[in-house]
């Protein structure tokens, strides 16, 4: 059945109005899909920034030319669970896969509604062997990402900060700074800030990591929200210190910029592909999901700090490159994993907590 042509109580303008506004597409216009859209065509959602350069030229156009099925990818904001829950309640799909981090899955999959269609690829000969760490019933991981804490090496010449201790001392380590606008991974670098061990993290003392906060926010230069919005941070050299994803740091190092990162402390999760439940497009979302898990395909975002989800996908990345990978056994050690399962129980008290702080 075609859920697209069944008429529900919501319009089309009404739905697109609570997705986010000015969205990015791989298209010279404005792209909404269209009852009379042709049927090989799948809309994915992605992040935006370099991710969605990345995406297209590794994923999207090869899919395309492989299939026959057209990718259109669309850029949205952080956690877009409520677009997808609007989307899924209403029928009417706007996209049709998510790339999503392991924390929103778990929201989206958890209580009496569920929103993400199960996979059903764990017999998938290529699929079947991603990291069992990497995958669920509801999602495919397609990447590991990780944020570092990155700097100036123009501006920290003599000593440079290598913890989140570091990033909070501004007499050591005076500088602009900048911090992520959400309290995921923003918590739990203020409690790594105030002395606490990484495996002491979970669950979060909020009002140890909101006195940590209260020290440093006077202190923030620049709040950022998109990864999109934090390269630009980096490229243009506004601030000097400032959590990032390590590809956006990759990225601007390769590039010749000024800048270096640490290992010690990082955060890591890992983005999923997930299906909207019920899209009429099910099946060659599924095709899609078999063609990027490919770890040949995967290799190819190496060279951009993209750490792979599938073991395999080492055996075609340069020895050199595979250091400066997150999935790389040393640096996982230096890591934190996020704790989704934390987050789905307090993450809506934690974000109006967050929010109101910003603001008073």
């Amino acid at each position: 059945m075609d859920n697209e042509n069944q008429p529900k109580s919501l319009g089309r303008r009404t739905i697109i109005k609570l997705l986010t506004v000015g969205a990015a597409v791989y298209a010279p216009f404005v792209w909404t899909r269209s009852k009379t859209s042709p049927k090989r065509q799948i809309v994915i959602r992605d992040s935006g920034g370099l991710l969605s350069r990345l995406y297209k030229e590794v994923f999207y156009e090869p899919f395309k030319q492989k299939t026959g099925i057209e990718v259109i990818g669309v850029a949205s904001d952080p956690e877009p669970t409520t677009q997808i829950q609007t989307m899924v309640e209403t029928e009417r799909y706007l996209w049709d896969i998510t790339n999503l981090n392991h924390r929103s899955v778990l929201f989206l999959t958890t209580g009496k509604h569920i929103y993400l269609e199960e996979h059903r690829l764990g017999s998938d000969p290529i699929v079947s062997k991603i990291a069992p760490q990497f995958i669920s019933p509801y999602g495919v991981g397609t990447n590991v990402y990780t944020t570092v804490l990155a700097y100036r090496t123009d501006i920290f010449r003599k000593r440079q900060p290598q913890t989140w201790e570091d990033f909070w001392n501004i007499n050591t380590f005076p500088g602009r700074r900048s911090l992520r606008k959400l309290p995921f991974e923003t918590t739990e670098i203020a409690l790594m800030a105030s002395g606490m061990s990484p495996d002491k993290i979970y669950p979060c003392n909020l009002n140890q990591a909101f006195l940590s906060l209260d020290k440093i926010k006077p202190h923030i230069n620049v709040w950022w929200t998109r990864g999109a919005q934090s390269e630009h941070l980096l490229n243009s050299g506004e601030v000097d210190l400032i959590p990032v994803f390590i590809s956006k740091a990759q990225l601007a190092i390769d590039a010749g910029l000024p800048l270096a990162f640490s290992w010690n402390q990082h955060l890591y999760g890992y983005e999923n592909w997930t299906i909207l439940k019920g899209t009429p497009n099910v099946n060659a979302c599924r095709e899609f999901i078999k063609f990027t898990s490919d770890p040949k395909r995967q290799a190819l975002l190496a060279t951009h700090a993209i750490g792979p989800t599938h073991p395999d996908a080492f055996n075609y990345i340069d020895p050199k490159r595979t250091k400066l990978l997150q999935t790389y056994p040393d640096n996982l050690k230096k890591g934190l994993f996020i704790n989704a399962s934390y987050w789905l129980e307090t993450q809506r008290a934690a974000i109006e907590r967050f929010n109101q702080w910003v603001i008073d």
